[in-house]
């Protein structure tokens, strides 16, 4: 190779870790890598796949895989989606722009949950969509402003809302406080005004930005009874976001609500809350076929997928990989990342003997001790530490 060759691509997500960890500000890093606490949720949701072994079957057809699939009545190229992450910006100048492109690219075309803190408009990412887009919401103290943001995210094509459920207040984030964060100049909340986003800009050592506006911004009252006010202001489904528990679960079917994503803000709310994916089975069973059931938290790899769509999940949601790809390329970026987690999804169901993703189910899968911990050039080595 010489000087003038373009360094190779990952082979790997995990490589597009240490690619964005050596080109974001050191208090972006720690940001977007950061959970709760001590962190044990944030390698909760990896060691819970690490327990999942495979058994594959022999024999069967796998001359084509079929990964297409529908998703709340759309049709997708793959089981895959974009978690809600805000400030897509914080990775790349063209933020969730590059995010929605990536995610329409030709094999993919899966769905983008935008977070209501997103740092692109919603009518620019409308323009460049072409997988669907659903809204992510918090229970603001503003519900104009929540009825606001609906009804332009409904005007520009938006096809669900996902209320975030398990964010009261915000989990102790502790790089956060330690790196003082703060929102950089520019990166601004678009689809909000000054008076909501406050004082996200302001750095104060030993406190985080975030925290401070979530503290002032997001309404802890939040109840069962609030859902009917939601859904009374939109004709979108309404899927709830960070349902743990099959008692959740079971109440949330019974009063109708349109998809449950089973979640735990990747490791930064409760730390030593259960992982997703050991949460999945309880709350398939709880909704018993009345909801979609997906799931977020831990996707590296595309057995990752695979295991979570044999428990029972419709789609499985992808977040810190896809900032890593916008870090790391842009666009480019995290298409690669997503592509890769496809193809190698698609690797996995034909080595196991399972060409559809109908034929996905528990009995692909046996527990055990949980595998060693892969080699540090093949997963994010930071995820496997403290804070």
């Amino acid at each position: 190779m010489t000087d003038a060759d373009p360094a190779p691509r990952p082979l790997t997500v995990g490589g597009y870790a240490a690619l964005a960890k050596n080109r974001l500000p050191p208090a972006t890093w720690h940001y977007i890598q950061g959970g709760a606490g001590t962190e044990s949720t944030v390698r909760a949701n990896r060691a819970a796949y690490r327990r999942l072994r495979l058994r594959p079957r022999v024999l069967a057809d796998v001359s084509r895989c079929d990964l297409s699939a529908t998703v709340l009545g759309d049709p997708v190229g793959a089981p895959l989606g974009i978690a809600p992450m805000a400030y897509h910006q914080l990775a790349c100048d063209e933020g969730e722009v590059a995010t929605v492109r990536a995610a329409g690219a030709p094999g993919l075309r899966i769905p983008t949950i935008v977070s209501i803190f997103a740092s692109r408009t919603f009518e620019d990412l409308a323009a460049q969509a072409t997988g669907p887009l659903w809204l992510q919401l918090y229970w603001l103290h503003r519900r104009d402003v929540l009825r606001t943001v609906v009804r332009r995210a409904e005007a520009a094509g938006f096809r669900a809302l996902v209320l975030t459920v398990d964010t009261p207040r915000l989990g102790r984030r502790l790089r956060e406080v330690r790196h003082g964060f703060h929102l950089p100049p520019g990166v601004v909340a678009r689809n909000l005004d000054g008076e909501v986003t406050g004082f996200l800009h302001d750095r104060q050592d030993g406190s985080s930005a975030l925290a401070r506006h979530a503290d002032a911004f997001i309404d802890p009252s939040l109840s069962w009874s609030d859902l009917d006010r939601l859904r009374e202001q939109t004709r979108l489904p309404l899927l709830l976001k960070g349902v743990l528990t099959a008692e959740d679960a079971a109440r949330a079917a019974g009063i109708g609500i349109d998809g449950i994503v089973v979640s735990n803000h990747g490791g930064r709310q409760l730390d030593g809350a259960v992982a997703t994916l050991d949460a999945l089975p309880e709350v398939v069973a709880a909704v018993d076929g009345r909801c979609p059931v997906f799931l977020d938290g831990g996707i590296r790899h595309g057995t990752d997928v695979l295991k979570a769509l044999a428990l029972g999940a419709r789609t499985v949601f992808v977040g810190r990989p896809v900032l890593w790809g916008l870090a790391a390329g842009g666009e480019a970026g995290a298409r690669e990342v997503l592509t890769l987690l496809r193809d190698e999804l698609e690797d996995a169901m034909a080595l196991a003997g399972r060409p559809s993703l109908a034929a996905l189910d528990p009995a692909l899968l046996a527990r055990g001790p949980a595998a060693a911990a892969p080699n540090a050039s093949y997963e994010d080595p930071d995820l496997r530490k403290g804070p």
